[in-house]
C-alpha cells in the first residue's frame, strides 16, 4: 500500500483527475480517495516514484504520507 498526500485536490473533479492520473501511471491499481485528508491510497502492484512523478508532472503537489496503520 502506498499513499500520497494531496493538499491542492480539494473537490470531487480533483479526485476524479488524481485517480486518472495514477490509473494511466500505474495500470491496476486500487486507488482509494480521502479528500477531507486530502489523502490516496494506491493498493496492488505500483511503482511509488512513478506514481509520484505522474501526479507531479499533472500539477498535483504530492508527496508521500505515513503509510503506517491509523495514519
Amino acid at each position: 500500500m502506498t499513499r500520497f498526500h494531496i493538499p491542492n485536490m480539494t473537490c470531487g473533479g480533483c479526485a476524479k483527475g488524481v485517480t486518472a492520473s495514477l490509473r494511466e501511471a500505474v495500470p491496476g491499481v486500487i486507488v482509494t480517495v480521502d479528500l477531507d485528508r486530502r489523502l490516496v491510497t494506491l493498493e496492488g502492484p505500483a511503482d511509488a516514484q512513478v506514481a509520484l512523478a505522474a501526479l507531479q508532472a499533472d500539477g498535483w503537489q504530492a508527496a508521500l504520507a505515513d503509510s503506517s496503520p491509523g495514519h
